[in-house]
């Protein structure tokens, strides 16, 4: 055991102190372990399972032919791999779907110069190839705006660049250091302090410039502009992605919008406003599917064999849907291939857990969490009401894997101090391969919080978050060639364990409390 591994493990030991007794006692399979780690690092098929879901089904955006792409192949995969019950289960309505049939941008004047960038989603087409004289619009407040009236009709209009890229001195990828890890492991759980009043300056400022934006796309529909070119920032080529219109079935009609790299729109504003004309040439081609608004998730199990346990279940997920600039490999691909290969690692090692298993692959979670909360609300309980369902007693723990495609250095404990020394006797045969942290500390943003907002025992894995948030969550950076297949094939050996474990202990996990009613959807 090296230094990291020593300190990292005293650390998660002095979190888990009230509960040394339960931890010595905590059964763990050395067996199964070995035979976990002899399938998934000698004959994985992570990287396959990432192929398929990335070059080959494409971008999955909610709604969308690339994520249909990947419902399909997935039920079919799981069938494959030897598990039960496969099948695409609807959530609740989503709304449109959306899909980009063509695109290209370049700015043609004063010179030729091909641009990166692609259609926010949900945006309309362009009326075929557009080539237009291009107007710079900067304004913060409305009498600012108003200043452009009557001269954007047929123009394409470029917006401010509000996050310009800077020279960085730091590598884009990283992973946890020692000292990082222990802090975390040293973690204590503290009592939940009163949510501070919203700082009502900053509130202010946000309604004034969600209100700005809103008048100002209503003004460029009303003035006849012919598209719109922005930036949500980036650098070095990568541009962030995300929605440029609602994709409710009855939501108002926008202008055909491109989000580009700061660097080529940069270069659009400095000519403008050094008096040089700019012409940009565009075209872009999206379609809309209203026939079927539904969203759904995928689900397949690996019976229990246990009579009297087979009716209880253990979940593992990830989603599997993604922004559409790029073909979404470390949000989420990358969680989704490693939830796939720990249950057929434990299919083809011929385990029999006891418990029942439950892959869940989610949709619709850019968009607020939707395939996992309606799954949870479907299924267990309604955190509006709290009004629990049969199943809610049935579930042990749901384990998530969404944070990139670094490797698993351990697991966050989501507030619930008695799972710490489980979960360090869980992790212990894995110190060889770097995951020994648990820590107190919760983390947000992902599916487990579903499961958590219900009082059901919901967790997210601790990963290295190598370049994800540097290059490539959320952007035209997020393919195939930025996983390392040793970290997938680490972190599908640690989730097949985890999943094993809690399928085979006398007693579900432990809960905690459950919350209150929100009264208010979520």
């Amino acid at each position: 055991m090296n230094k990291l591994q020593l300190l990292t493990l005293a650390g998660s030991l002095a979190v888990a102190a009230p509960a040394l007794a339960q931890q010595t006692t905590e059964k763990v399979d050395q067996t199964a372990i070995a035979k976990i780690k002899d399938e998934g690092m000698n004959r994985s098929k992570v990287m396959e399972t990432a192929f398929y879901l990335t070059d080959v089904c494409g971008p999955r955006l909610a709604g969308s032919d690339g994520l249909k792409r990947a419902y399909d192949w997935t039920k079919n995969r799981l069938t494959q791999d030897g598990l039960a019950n496969a099948k695409l289960e609807p959530w609740g309505e989503f709304g449109r779907g959306w899909d980009i049939e063509k695109s290209y941008v370049a700015m043609t004047a004063p010179y030729y110069h091909t641009m990166i960038g692609a259609p926010k989603a949900w945006t309309p087409s362009t009326s075929g190839t557009v080539k237009k004289q291009v107007v710079y619009v900067k304004a913060t407040t409305e009498a600012e705006l108003d200043k452009y009236k009557g001269q954007l009709r047929d123009k394409i209009v470029v917006l401010e660049v509000a996050t310009p890229p800077k020279e960085g001195f730091e590598p884009d990828a990283k992973r946890y250091t020692d000292e990082e890890l222990s802090k975390m492991a040293a973690a204590t759980v503290t009592p939940a302090a009163p949510r501070p009043a919203p700082d009502a300056d900053r509130m202010a400022t946000m309604r004034a410039r969600m209100a700005l934006r809103t008048k100002m796309s209503d003004m460029l529909m009303s003035e006849g502009a012919a598209a719109v070119l922005s930036t949500r920032g980036g650098s070095q080529g990568t541009f962030f992605t995300s929605n440029g219109a609602p994709y409710a079935a009855d939501a108002k009609p926008v202008l055909p919008e491109i989000e580009m790299s700061p660097e080529d729109q940069l270069r659009i504003i400095r000519l403008v406003e050094a008096g040089i004309p700019v012409e940009v040439e565009m075209e872009t081609k999206t379609r809309f599917q209203s026939q079927d608004l539904k969203g759904y998730n995928v689900i397949a199990e690996i019976p229990g064999t246990d009579k009297k346990l087979k009716s209880e279940i253990v979940m593992l997920g990830g989603h599997l849907d993604s922004w559409h600039a790029a073909t979404g490999a470390t949000d989420n691909a990358a969680g989704c291939a490693v939830m796939m290969e720990a249950v057929r690692i434990l299919k083809a090692s011929n385990l029999k857990p006891r418990r029942t298993i439950r892959i869940a692959l989610w949709s619709a979670e850019e968009e607020g969490l939707f395939g996992s909360r309606g799954y949870v609300k479907n299924h267990f309980a309604d955190p509006v009401n709290m009004k629990l369902l049969p199943e809610h007693e049935k579930l042990s723990a749901y384990f998530n894997l969404d944070n990139g495609g670094g490797k698993i250095r351990g697991i966050y404990q989501q507030s619930n101090e008695a799972v710490a020394p489980i979960f360090t006797a869980w992790l212990t045969p894995f110190a060889d391969l770097g995951a020994t942290t648990v820590t107190a500390r919760n983390t947000g943003g992902t599916d487990h919080l579903s499961f958590d907002a219900v009082g059901l025992p919901g967790f997210q894995f601790i990963q290295d978050p190598l370049d994800y948030g540097t290059r490539t969550h959320h952007t035209n950076q997020d393919t195939y060639d930025r996983l390392i297949p040793e970290d997938l094939k680490q972190a599908s050996v640690v989730v097949a364990s985890f999943v094993y474990h809690a399928a085979m202990r006398d007693q579900k996990l432990p809960r905690k409390p459950l919350p209150t009613a929100t009264a208010k959807a979520q």
